[in-house]
Order: structure tokens, then C-alpha cells, then sequence
């Protein structure tokens, strides 16, 4: 374990911090758009891409709001403004270079929370308008949850395990000789694919797939719609942010300042996640909810024992 922290970046990073997740989130966007078009055969350059986000979104702000009969209007804005707040307090544990802005002791349990609180916001949004499509969603939502949720916890602890610490920063300075993917493989690829789970994406999209016309936003419009969006996409950012300094060194590098080394592994991540969206088709709940209790969590298990021995043998330190 490290001797020296690096401590917390200013107080006014906490301002900053949601500009750069929008930021992130509004590429992540435009290349999704560009990856869609493609396969649509009618490829598109990188300004429409790039300004295709904000006609989505402008359209979204003049929309009318849905309503419906029965609603519960507190629990359903609520868990529309909950899910992106929850992806920023998320990011707060997360090295934007050498430091996070909240450098936490605990912060793998903080992330893994706000990760649950993001979860409960899900099913609030599909549980307030009191519409059967929206709850079919929202409940959709809690089953994919309990599924991804025990091996994506396993594969955090396996990180923090690595470096005998629930600090983020700890992780990433355990991480300096050698990058934890090269020695828990299986952890990083779990995480990953529960990452895309906790986010609703790719082939775990069903929640919000529009085959359930809708899922849990069926009855969202307007600005609530893109609240709810924005969130989704801010939680995809922070997940798959998160896999940098849990497997991936962090900042470290060589040559490179530590935030461009940040910057540079995020948005490889972000691009391998995108673009295997375009290549799975949606997975429905049952079969994900059967290979996450059957394969992945034997599989993680596995991985932690291999792990705590490798520890063990060393003496206490990887």
C-alpha cells in the first residue's frame, strides 16, 4: 500500500466535474449517432454527428409533458432527477489525472452506492406514472439489476483486493509496476459487460428498448425525457470511466501528463463499449439473469480466490 496519497483536487472541481462528464457524455453521443447512421447505410460526417445531440436535445426541451391518470408526479420526477445526479456523485471517487475530486476512504463503497441509488432511480421513473408498460420496464430494470450487481460487486472488491484498499487512489498507485487487467483478466471483462448492464445498454437494453414501447420511460417526455437520457448516458461515462483506474493504471504512463493517460484510456473504453453495442442484439432478462448466476458469478468467484491467493503468497501486497 502506498505511504503517500495524493489528496482531493480543489473545491472547485465540484463545478467543474459535471461541465467534463457532459462533456465526455456529448461524444460518446455524437460517435453512437455516427456508428448508428453507418449501419443504416448512410454514413454521416463528424458535424452532423456532433450536432446531432443538441437538435435531440433542443427538441426535447420545447416537448409537452406526458401525464397520466393516477400518477405519483413526486416519485416520477424524482426518479427522472435522481439518475443523473447519481452518475456525478458517482464520478466524485474517480482520478481525473493523479486526483479525484472526493478522495474518499472508502471510495469503491461510495461508487458501488450511488451505482444502487442510480438503480432505485430506474425503477422510480418506471413506478410513478402508474402505467403498466413503464412498471413492465422499471421491474425489468430490478431483475437486470439483481443480475449484474453481484458479479460487478465482485469484480470492484477483486480491484480493491489487488491493492488491499477501498481507495481509489490506492488502487491506481497499486497499479504502477503492473496494470491489474494483465492480472485479473476476468474481473476487468465482468466489469465491463456489468458496467453496459448498470447503464442500460448495448445488448441490456431492454428496460428502455422500444420493444416494451418504451420500458421504464414509456411515459417520459419533454424534458423529463431528457433528463432521463442524459442520465443514462452520464452513468455509461462514469462506469466505463471507472474501468481506468480500477484495471487500467489509471494516469499512469509513461511520457504522457497522468490526465491525458486518463483521458486517452477513458475514451478507448468508451469507444469499445459503444461499438459492441452495434454488434449484439438485445438480450432478453432471462437469459441474462441465467448466464450471470451461472457463468459470470462462479467465474468472479474464481477470480477473487485466485487473487487473494496471489496476495497471501506475497506477503500481503501485490
Amino acid at each position: 500500500m502506498p505511504t503517500e496519497l495524493p489528496g482531493a483536487l480543489p473545491v472547485w472541481w465540484v463545478l467543474l466535474l459535471p461541465l467534463l462528464l457532459a462533456l465526455a457524455a456529448w461524444a460518446t453521443t455524437a460517435f453512437d449517432t455516427a456508428l448508428t447512421a453507418r449501419a443504416a447505410g448512410r454514413p454521416t460526417g463528424p458535424v452532423p454527428a456532433t450536432l446531432a445531440p443538441l437538435r435531440e436535445s433542443a427538441r426535447l426541451l420545447v416537448g409537452q409533458r406526458r401525464r397520466t391518470v393516477a400518477a405519483d408526479p413526486v416519485l416520477w420526477r424524482l426518479g427522472t432527477a435522481v439518475l443523473p445526479v447519481a452518475a456525478v456523485l458517482a464520478a466524485a471517487v474517480l482520478p481525473l489525472g493523479s486526483r479525484p475530486v472526493a478522495d474518499l476512504a472508502v471510495g469503491v463503497v461510495w461508487f458501488n452506492a450511488m451505482e444502487v441509488l442510480a438503480w432505485a432511480a430506474v425503477w422510480m421513473a418506471g413506478w410513478g406514472p402508474d402505467s403498466t408498460l413503464s412498471l413492465v420496464g422499471g421491474y425489468r430494470f430490478v431483475a437486470q439489476g439483481l443480475a449484474y450487481e453481484l458479479p460487478h460487486m465482485f469484480a470492484i472488491i477483486t480491484a480493491a483486493l489487488g491493492a488491499q484498499s477501498l481507495r481509489i487512489t490506492d488502487i491506481v498507485a497499486a497499479q504502477q509496476g503492473l496494470w491489474f487487467v494483465a492480472i485479473m483478466p476476468v474481473a476487468f471483462v465482468v466489469y465491463l459487460v456489468s458496467a453496459a448492464a448498470m447503464a442500460f445498454w448495448g445488448p441490456f437494453d431492454a428496460p428502455v428498448d422500444r420493444g416494451v414501447a418504451g420500458g421504464a420511460a414509456a411515459e417520459l417526455s419533454g424534458v423529463d425525457r431528457l433528463v432521463f437520457a442524459g442520465g443514462r448516458w452520464l452513468l455509461l461515462v462514469v462506469a466505463a470511466a471507472m474501468a481506468v483506474p480500477l484495471f487500467l493504471g489509471g494516469g499512469n504512463g509513461p511520457w504522457l501528463p497522468a490526465w491525458l493517460w486518463v483521458a486517452i484510456k477513458t475514451a478507448a473504453v468508451l469507444g469499445a463499449v459503444v461499438w459492441l453495442r452495434h454488434r449484439f442484439p438485445t438480450i432478453r432478462m432471462d437469459r441474462w439473469t441465467e448466464f450471470s448466476w451461472i457463468v459470470l458469478v462462479p467465474l468472479m468467484i474464481a477470480q477473487a480466490l485466485a487473487v487473494a491467493l496471489v496476495v497471501l503468497g506475497r506477503g500481503g501486497g501485490m
